[in-house]
């Protein structure tokens, strides 16, 4: 008789693989759903109810997780999860592989803290079977309270467990603190200057008013690239190049069902010029409804003589591996992986981030 498998890492692999395909939201949380479900109940109990078919008696059990629950103690990889594995991405060419072997770790990532699917924990844990050597969690501010953006108080909590997490995962790998905050209408950054000079890597991002007039983004913009606290230049369009839903399993779900946006208008060379001088990274976001900024911009990025950062802007674990798709924009616009900020070891992002001068 064949040796069982484990049917949580299973389920938990399959929800991971359905994120990364940017499949729709009640497919990933039929199997996150069904993981956490079964998680606390003993390996006899869970046999017991896959023989006699009581596993769907559960609440966050179907059909189809129970079949795999099956499967998997029965010795055999579930059918769903062969299915996946067989029909899952393509190759990269060798200089977008050669950028992706170079990342270290991901700059912009979520959890259920604000508007990600998953908690801190399940991130991080992706993140080290991915490879990375660190993971910075940058949840909302305050003002996004569509993604339930964290207050200063919320803030320092989350400091807090981001610590007492630190403390129990593998050696070798961390999590570093950040924030996604939010570039307000007047320029200015979404939460209080002392929170932000504790935190390892600031990502600013626009999110609101996206259809200001040119010359009103370019100032808004430009105030937030010469703010000291200010690291990385989120998503700098705010386009939406499609309508599929994001795969988010969290309660910001309906925030991110994204549907097609323009570029927001402002004076790209004026911009990025400013972040050349502050030297501000320029976000290269993964997410496959984004692909921001278009290619056309981040090779005037790379003429200005800008930094990069290859994000996932992750809010499940599987869009974690979407780090590939930003290495692919990047490798065709000849982006070298020294101009990278998270092809460095998180000692060099940190001491770049608090020691770069005259910001900081």
């Amino acid at each position: 008789m064949a040796r069982a498998r484990d049917p949580i890492a299973d389920l938990r692999r399959i929800a991971f693989l359905l994120e990364r395909a940017n499949e729709a939201t009640y497919r990933v949380r039929a199997f996150r759903s069904a993981a956490k479900a079964l998680a606390g109940m003993s390996a006899a109990e869970l046999t017991e109810r896959a023989g006699n078919g009581t596993l769907t008696e559960l609440a966050g059990v179907g059909d189809v997780t129970a079949r795999c629950v099956a499967e998997s103690l029965a010795g055999e990889e579930p059918v769903y999860l062969r299915r996946l594995v067989a029909t899952e991405g393509s190759d990269l060419d060798a200089e977008a592989t050669a950028l992706r072997a170079a990342l270290r770790g991901d700059c912009h990532t979520h959890s259920d803290w604000s508007d990600g699917g998953s908690p801190i924990e399940e991130m991080a844990l992706a993140a080290v079977e991915l490879g990375h050597e660190y993971l910075v969690l940058t949840d909302h501010s305050p003002r996004l309270t569509v993604a339930r953006g964290l207050t200063a108080e919320r803030l320092r909590r989350q400091l807090d467990h981001v610590a007492q997490v630190n403390a129990a995962l593998p050696e070798g790998f961390r999590i570093l603190t950040g924030i996604e905050v939010d570039i307000l209408a007047d320029g200015s950054l979404d939460q209080d200057d002392d929170l932000l000079a504790r935190l390892d890597v600031v990502v600013g991002s626009v999110h609101s008013g996206l259809k200001d007039e040119r010359s009103k983004m370019t100032r808004r913009m430009l105030k937030a690239v010469a703010n000291p606290h200010l690291d990385i230049l989120g998503h700098v369009t705010g386009r939406m190049v499609s309508s599929r839903p994001a795969g988010v399993t969290g309660p910001g779900d309906r925030g991110h069902r994204a549907r097609t946006r323009a570029e927001s208008d402002f004076d790209a060379d004026a911009v990025f010029a400013a972040c050349a001088e502050h030297d501000t990274a320029v976000e290269i976001n993964s997410r496959p409804e984004r692909q921001d900024p278009p290619k056309r911009l981040i090779r005037r990025a790379l003429e200005a003589g800008c930094r990069f950062a290859i994000n996932t802007d992750a809010h499940a674990p599987g869009q974690l591996d979407w780090q590939r798709f930003g290495c692919e924009r990047a490798a065709l616009c000849g982006v070298p992986a020294d101009r990278v900020i998270n092809t460095w070891s998180a000692e060099q992002l940190v001491a770049w981030t608090h020691d770069r001068p005259p910001r900081r």
